[in-house]
């Protein structure tokens, strides 16, 4: 398909979605997108058994501006309509979010439009939660650019996703992302680009064995790539993740079994690699960690039973983490335990005036069983190993 020729010929969402409609009836296949700028007023609803296939960087479906309502009545849990008080941003087919104050997590709303009548927006699906008016309860037209929802066997390949995040309200909730998977298995994600996006870049929840491969993600105001709840044996390698407003690479809710390598994770705001709640067993190997705010690598604070226990860290190069805050090359925080952190090189190479990776590899109190060999520590602003379990060594 596209824009002017193909066997759909479309400039936005509808023209796509109707072209992976009608692939998918036909029991899959690939739908291959032509070159030009695709106008996202909705998600591009994947499918099972397609391939998404465009032409590199020259097939852009970017994101539309956002518009934002207060609810002037109630919307509530199980309700497949909102009342709004400006309607004039909105039209059917158009995607949405609702939430309020109150809206945790997966209770975020995504929906899409299907009519307008006065100040009613009529949805294709439930509320997953009350949204009140005096938890300043709105709606807004933000939503992943393309998304997968209980979804298998599918393939997103060679396009660049434009998340126009000047022109968007934050979308940086467990449903959002440029890319979004829910419940997936089976799916790739080939040489594609997500950047702009006023949320996480890639981000997949609950979603087993999804490969992630020679992608970019730049940009993204909150992660760049975002495995999360519960997701299992995620292959992500060859991957340029940076300048994202957050974090690099995080790891949410129980991601294990993964293989995490030969990725560039670059100019982060604050970490390089998040790795925390029952994140475990996963393999960080050859990776460029460089230049992040604060951290190169952190496990984060959890007690034992949550705890990031099992990761083997080896042969990354961990070089020149801390910004305006004095940084680390790998920060173990927690009660975390068996960690193995082998042939990685782990310093700063800047000059002594601006190091600001203050310490190579920092051990908390409470972590143990931490297997460290043959480890290059050199160059770090104050010392190669804290280990807050005894003195820390001299440098």
């Amino acid at each position: 398909m596209g824009l002017r020729k193909g066997d759909v010929v479309g400039s936005d969402n509808r023209a796509l979605q109707g072209a992976i409609d009608y692939v998918a009836g036909l029991g899959g296949g690939t739908v291959e997108i032509g070159e030009g700028e695709f106008l996202m007023k909705d998600s591009l609803h994947l499918r099972n058994n397609i391939t998404v296939r465009g032409q590199g960087e020259a097939t852009v479906l970017r994101k539309c501006d956002s518009w934002a309502s207060r609810l002037i009545a109630d919307g509530d849990y199980g309700e497949e309509q909102v009342t709004v008080d400006d309607p004039s941003g909105f039209e059917p087919g158009m995607g949405l979010t609702v939430y309020d104050d109150s809206t945790t997590s997966f209770h975020f709303t995504v929906r899409t439009i299907i009519g307008v009548d006065e100040r009613i927006l009529s949805l294709n699906g439930p509320l997953l939660a009350d949204c009140m008016v005096t938890n300043h309860a709105v709606a807004k037209s933000i939503f992943p650019i393309i998304s997968g929802y209980y979804l298998e066997n599918a393939k997103i390949e060679n396009l660049l996703l434009e998340g126009n995040k000047v022109k968007n309200d934050v979308f940086a909730f467990n449903r959002g992302g440029g890319i979004f998977l829910y419940r997936a298995n089976r799916v790739e994600i080939i040489n594609s680009v997500v950047r702009n996006y006023n949320g996480d870049g890639i981000s997949f929840q609950q979603s087993n064995d999804i490969v992630v491969e020679k992608c970019t993600c730049i940009g993204n105001t909150h992660l760049g790539l975002h495995p999360g709840s519960g997701s299992q044996r995620s292959v992500i390698r060859n991957n340029h993740i940076i300048n994202n407003g957050q974090i690099g690479l995080f790891l949410c809710w129980r991601v294990r079994y993964g293989i995490f390598q030969d990725n560039e994770i670059l100019r982060n705001g604050h970490t390089g690699i998040s790795i925390g709640h029952k994140d475990t067993d996963n393999i960080f190997r050859n990776n460029v960690i460089r230049d992040n705010g604060l951290y190169g690598i952190h496990f984060r604070q959890e007690a034992e039973p949550m705890g990031g226990h099992r990761n083997c860290i080896e042969r990354n190069r961990i070089l020149d983490n801390g910004g305006e805050e004095a940084g680390y090359g790998i920060r173990i925080d927690g009660e975390t335990h068996d960690i193995t952190i082998q042939e990685n090189i782990v310093g700063d190479t800047r000059p002594k005036s601006q190091k600001r990776q203050r310490v190579g590899i920092y051990i908390g109190p409470k972590a143990r069983q931490i297997s460290m060999k043959e480890n290059n520590l050199e160059g770090n602003a104050d010392c190669p190993v804290e280990d807050a379990r005894i003195k820390a060594e001299p440098n």
